[in-house]
């Protein structure tokens, strides 16, 4: 498996998960299918410089921290990484993305943070967004585009 996919995985499991250590987030890996070791995980940990940060229950856990002035590299990497194609339906815009990455490719798009965007939902290899007319549709259209071409 490659890189970009644990990745794209670490990222949708805190996102779904109060996790809280290196040996939890492995084994939460290990069950997805990914053969990780400790050393593995906070190499990654590292790289994609995840912290930690305290829930409402006290406990420490794992979380992307999100940069409100600019585009993190990391969720453009993982738009560039997953982004298959786009189309949109009225105000619905649908991005294919590649098989097991629209969880992470729709997590980086909510962390982006396009004020046109409502909400996304997510399945395996696609996801669909809600967004506010039909011309911000497409206004996101040429945001995503340029994103992911660079």
């Amino acid at each position: 498996m490659l890189k970009v996919e644990r990745h794209s995985k670490i990222v949708e499991l805190i996102g779904k998960y109060e996790i809280e250590t290196q040996e939890e987030l492995a084994e939460y890996l290990n069950r997805a299918g990914y053969q990780v070791t400790q050393a593995t995980v906070s190499r990654d940990i590292r790289e994609l410089k995840l912290s930690k940060v305290q829930s409402e229950n006290g406990k420490q856990h794992y979380v992307v921290l999100q940069n409100q002035d600019s585009f993190s590299d990391k969720y453009i990497r993982i738009l560039r990484d997953g982004f298959l194609s786009m189309d949109m339906a009225q105000n619905i815009l649908v991005i294919k993305t590649g098989s097991g990455m629209a969880m992470a490719v729709a997590a980086a798009l909510d962390a982006i943070h396009f004020h046109e965007i409502v909400g996304c939902i997510a399945g395996d290899d696609t996801i669909m967004c809600a967004v506010r007319s039909v011309d911000d549709t497409i206004l996101v259209m040429d945001k995503i585009r340029k994103l992911v071409v660079g």
